[in-house]
């Protein structure tokens, strides 16, 4: 015996496993960053945890909460779980396999057996059988390679999912505070039209100004009241969203930091962009998603060629049960079997190149996403470098229509300047303050995008303060 297992290892390690082996895709990448900020450090701003990148307490007590409670997280969980679960069955291919049945008649019995060697349903019998496919032709092992790749590719979806999980709810977060001070100045834009409504209205009764200057300051100050109503609405409804990815009904969200209290780094440095291919999930899922195609194809051939198994049954029968474990009461057999296609060698062939197919799909699938990730970060960068320029343009804009506003004011109330130039000034100076927040937003929001795009996150060993992140699955390596 011990000279058979030792011929079927050596048979089994001196076979080669049929099909391609999988090898990592070659992806042409550039020097550096078209938009990066010329020498800068070499340090990606994606090595940063999250936890120290977004400083707002409150933001972090949210994404704490979604990191545990989030719904489409939970299933990425499950997921990976379940692939784990396949990856341990596709392994248990290589050991034998073996199940044991039992007999009691009821209705009569014959004698020991009808056949030598077999019992018959008229026996009490326990018997046991064996099955050991060897893998020849590696098709068990593909089966392995594409197990493992799909649970890799499960993890790295579990990673792509928690790292828009963390930017979802701080540009949610952000739009929530862009709203909450957009309101105030529709608020208080609403108060001042008040107040040149009022004062028209005097002066209309008084003779001193028209029907026509009257309506004006109406009009606008109905405008302001329309926007205070629509920030109003958008600010709910993002409560709402936000819930959903806390995991929660809706509900009010609490608040930290205001928008322009935020604190965020003063450079956003890219790093190289080799290291994108080693650090977006969605590149690393789509590799993976490669080599469980690339398996596939060594088992669609593998299954053309023929399957040799041994076989064997061995128990105890006899019409009586008292006499079930006496001597002649045993029976076995042992053998190898050979099982290969015949009718359906067509079909198989066809499986194959099915097979190939999906393959080509997915190395498609992966050099897009390669493409797709040098484009977001390109996009990102692009913003993050022009935002600061336009919100300081913008806040001298704010700056000086605030002056004018003030100017204009007095010289109306003075009776030096008609109600044009008030009405212009006040419109001009509310649409400027609403643009500015906007700005002060994009800002904040664009950084989240560039740690987005370059894969950012924290490695397994990393846990945010406070409160532990969920532990991460390390997958068994086979």
């Amino acid at each position: 015996m011990s000279r058979l297992a030792v011929v079927l290892s050596s048979t089994l390690l001196a076979a080669c496993a049929v099909g391609p082996d999988f090898t990592k895709p070659d992806a042409t990448t550039p020097d550096g960053f078209r938009m990066a900020e010329p020498g800068g450090d070499a340090t990606s701003i994606a090595n940063t945890p999250w936890w120290e990148l977004l400083k707002d307490q409150e933001l972090q007590k949210l994404l704490r909460t979604a990191l545990v409670e989030n719904k489409d997280l939970k299933r990425a969980v499950a997921s990976v779980e379940e692939f784990q679960a396949r990856l341990f069955i596709a392994k248990a291919d290589f050991a034998p396999k073996m199940d044991i049945t039992s007999n009691a008649p009821i209705f009569g019995r014959k004698t020991n057996f009808l056949f030598p060697g077999f019992p018959n349903p008229f026996n009490y019998y326990v018997q046991g059988n064996l099955s050991w496919e060897l893998d020849i032709w590696g098709r068990i092992r593909r089966s392995n390679e594409a197990a493992r790749g799909d649970l890799l590719s499960r993890e790295e979806n579990r990673r792509a999912i928690v790292l828009q999980l963390v930017s979802g709810v701080a540009e949610g977060y952000f739009d929530l505070l862009q709203f909450d001070m957009q309101l105030d100045i529709a608020r208080r834009t609403l108060k001042s039209w008040e107040e040149s409504v009022r004062i028209a209205q005097a002066r209309l009764r008084q003779g001193m100004i028209s029907k026509l200057d009257a309506d004006q300051f109406e009009a606008e100050r109905a405008n302001a009241a329309a926007k205070a109503a629509e920030f109003e609405r958008q600010k709910v409804q993002k409560e709402n969203q936000l819930s959903v990815l806390l995991g929660r009904n809706p509900g009010q969200i609490s608040r930290g930091r205001s928008l322009t209290e935020q604190v965020m780094p003063p450079d956003v440095p890219p790093g190289l962009p080799s290291e994108l291919l080693q650090r977006r999930p969605d590149i690393l899922q789509a590799e993976q998603d490669l080599a469980a195609a690339t398996a596939r194809i060594g088992m669609a051939k593998a299954d053309r060629f023929p399957k040799l198994s041994i076989t064997g049954i061995l128990g105890v029968a006899s019409p009586q049960l008292s006499r079930l474990v006496a001597n002649e009461t045993a029976f076995g057999q042992a053998g190898a079997g050979l099982a290969g296609p015949l009718f359906n060698a067509q079909i198989l062939g066809f499986q194959q190149r099915a097979a190939e197919a999906q393959a080509r799909q997915a190395m498609a699938q992966y050099e897009q996403s390669v493409l797709v990730a040098f484009k977001e970060v390109e996009d990102s960068l692009v913003v993050v470098r022009t935002v600061r320029e336009q919100r300081t343009a913008q806040l001298q804009q704010v700056e000086a229509l605030r002056s004018a506003l003030s100017l204009a004011s007095l010289r109306y109330k003075g009776g030096l300047a008609n109600y044009l130039d008030v009405l212009i000034a006040q419109r001009n100076l509310f649409e400027a303050e609403l643009a500015l927040m906007g700005t002060h937003r994009l800002h904040l929001v664009s950084i989240v995008q560039l740690y987005k795009a370059l894969g950012g996150g924290w490695t397994p060993e990393e846990h945010p303060p406070v409160q532990p992140l969920p532990v991460e699955f390390t997958p068994e390596k086979s």
